[in-house]
């Protein structure tokens, strides 16, 4: 087969898609060269902007690293350059420093704000389009809230703490809430009463967050009320000034954070290719994905115009960026393999969700499961996670989990702060319920059974001291009750519970241990039967345990792979429980292994300069050194 060159120009949700699964097919073909153009190194999560505009999350907890998506795929080509042109004459995708020859081209150049020329929002407004926007509005809102609590005179006071969004969509409904969940924060970070910084999200219709069914928009409705954000409706934006904004019925806002989120265009670039355009400048194509001036190039996510299920095109979100690549990509395989591009673009939504701050949200599934609060939450989450199995991305996902619920301040997670390791010590939860529970064992005997205290009110408060076989103990344990009874059944009631409180605990490693398991389980014989078939190699297993065990406590002293020794510890211990040579009372081990594992070695260990190297060294070697640019003489 001659050779065949792939260019896929824009690295967001479309572009990242296609290229996982196009290099994925062609893995083992030689002959096929993919090439990912984009302006940037990175690909970002347009669709968790605000969480880095309302500091939920940091700054880079959305930028995920292109050479790191595709490593091992020795097939893509990573350019980080501007493209200017398509010459189709040629057959060139040209950027601003360079050529690149194809026989197909994937435009996926996404979408920006559009204001429709509202004067006034490109000077005093903000919008969410980029990284660089999210980062710009953060900076901008920490500076008002800081001014405004200087601030003396009342006017300029109340307009520099009023925030206004307008647009009721997806991104506007998502900002205003994750900013009202960062205003406490804010509010104790400037010594600012929180209710002097407001909320208002403003709409053109008579409703709000119209892409989704009336009874969760309502639900969504009625939760920003509660959280004190004023919903205006049916309120037009006409100008945006420096500390005020101009309404359609002729009266003004005061504010100096205008957050424009109204609507959304393909971007100005679409207009560089010659290809024909529709509304908001969206590039025409027919079902198959491609453009109609030209079956070579294939136009995918927002910047593509397909009108065959809706004279408005297709709904510029993720599902329909995901949906036109696959049928691109489809298609583009069958021409490679000299087949027709026949697949045919199938609308596929399978739901809609929309956060309102980091513990509540909305959500239709399906169009007929309909969620809201923890529930909402925890299935947008799912889909978000989803993306990054989908395009075969396990340290991004893991990333992705340490940012929403482990790293999280201010309790804004879906568990309300729990679980953060900013709030607490999230892997010595085990121990501390551990510690709990034997507290509550412990106490099993004086409520229940025949040593109850609530059976016989009669029998001295020492009979507790009082096991089945005679010890020691025992008979200590008769010595006081007689001695308690010549002083008062009041004066022996409340020594024994004084020393019962201290001494209980020690007194139930007293009675005999018990096993965890009586006996290997049947399953746990086969197993050890089959690993452990004479006498020899029962010996050499012995010896190997030992060793390793030196190991994990020399480890585990010294703070040296603490992560793995705690790993390793709970594993063996469960080993042993199985093997039925274990005790009950030395189960403590297992919780306590766990709680080291939480960067104790790092805090005081080894693990300080051990861990951060390998972590440099074999991330290099996995994913390569990362570039701000690819793909030219400079990265090289």
């Amino acid at each position: 087969m001659a050779q065949k060159n792939i260019v896929i120009v824009g690295a967001g949700f479309a572009g990242v898609y296609a290229t996982k699964r196009l290099a994925k097919h062609f893995k083992h073909d030689k002959d096929v060269t993919i090439t990912l153009i984009d302006r940037h190194s990175y690909f970002t999560y347009m669709t968790e902007l605000h969480e880095v505009a309302a500091d939920r999350v940091p700054q880079d907890a959305i930028q995920y690293d292109l050479q790191r998506l595709f490593c091992r795929r020795k097939n893509v080509k990573l350019v980080t350059d501007t493209v200017t042109t398509i010459d189709r004459e040629k057959k060139e995708v040209k950027t601003k420093h360079g050529a690149y020859p194809y026989d197909y081209v994937m435009l996926g150049i996404g979408s920006e704000p559009n204001d429709f020329g509202t004067p006034g929002v490109k000077e005093h407004g903000f919008t969410l389009g980029s990284w660089e926007h999210a980062i710009a509005l953060k900076k901008h809102v920490e500076d008002v809230v800081r001014r405004g609590a200087e601030e003396h005179d009342p006017a300029k006071r109340k307009a520099l703490l009023s925030i206004v969004v307008v647009g009721s969509g997806f991104t506007g409904t998502e900002t205003i809430g994750e900013l009202r969940d960062w205003r406490d924060s804010l509010a104790k970070e400037y010594k600012l009463d929180p209710e002097e910084i407001t909320f208002a999200l403003m709409e053109m219709a008579p409703t709000i967050m119209n892409m989704l069914d009336r009874s969760d928009a309502d639900k969504a409705e009625r939760y920003m009320l509660k959280r004190g954000i004023k919903v205006m409706k049916n309120t037009g934006v006409v100008g945006v000034h420096e500390d005020h904004v101009d309404l359609k019925d002729g009266s003004t806002y005061p504010t100096a954070t205008l957050i424009w989120t109204a609507g959304v265009k393909a971007t100005d670039q679409a207009a560089n290719f010659g290809l024909t355009q529709a509304r908001a400048g969206r590039i025409v194509v027919n079902s198959h994905m491609q453009s109609q001036d030209d079956p070579a190039i294939y136009v995918v996510g927002d910047v593509s115009f397909f009108a065959g299920n809706s004279d408005r095109g297709e709904p510029q979100i993720v599902q329909g960026a995901e949906a036109s690549a696959k049928t691109a990509l489809l298609n583009i395989e069958n021409q490679v393999a000299g087949k027709a591009a026949d697949v045919d673009y199938k609308a596929s939504y399978s739901g809609f969700m929309v956060s309102l701050g980091s513990r509540y949200g909305v959500a239709n599934i399906m169009g007929w499961l309909h969620l809201s609060g923890f529930f909402a939450m925890l299935m947008k989450h799912l889909v978000n996670m989803l993306y990054f199995l989908q395009t075969y991305s396990g340290y991004y996902f893991f990333q992705y989990l340490m940012h929403e619920f482990f790293r999280t301040h201010d309790d804004r997670n879906l568990m309300r702060g729990h679980i953060s390791r900013q709030g607490n010590v999230l892997w010595a939860v085990p121990a501390r319920i551990f510690l709990g529970l034997m507290w509550l064992v412990d106490c099993a005997g004086k409520i229940s059974g025949k040593e109850s205290w609530f059976i016989d009110k009669l029998r001295l408060p020492f009979d507790w001291l009082q096991p089945a076989t005679t010890s020691g103990a025992s008979a200590a344990g008769a010595d006081a009750t007689s001695a308690a009874s010549g002083a008062g059944a009041d004066a022996v009631a409340t020594t024994a519970k004084a020393v019962k409180s201290v001494f209980s605990l020690s007194y139930q490693y007293g009675k005999e241990p018990m096993m965890v398991f009586e006996k290997m389980p049947n399953w746990m014989y086969s197993i050890t039967k089959a690993m452990i078939p004479n006498q020899d190699v029962a010996f050499f297993m012995q010896k190997t345990m030992t060793v390793i065990e030196i190991l994990i406590g020399l480890a585990l002293v010294a703070g040296l792979f603490t992560w793995l020794s705690g790993a390793t510890s709970v594993m063996f211990t469960a080993i042993f429980c199985l093997s039925g040579m274990f005790y009950w009372v030395n189960i403590w081990m297992i919780p306590m292994a766990i709680a080291v594992m939480n960067g104790s070695g790092r805090a005081f260990g080894l693990d300080k300069w051990v861990v951060p190297y390998l972590q440099k060294t074999f991330g290099k070697w996995w994913y390569g050194k990362p570039k701000a640019l690819y793909g030219s003489d400079v990265a090289k």
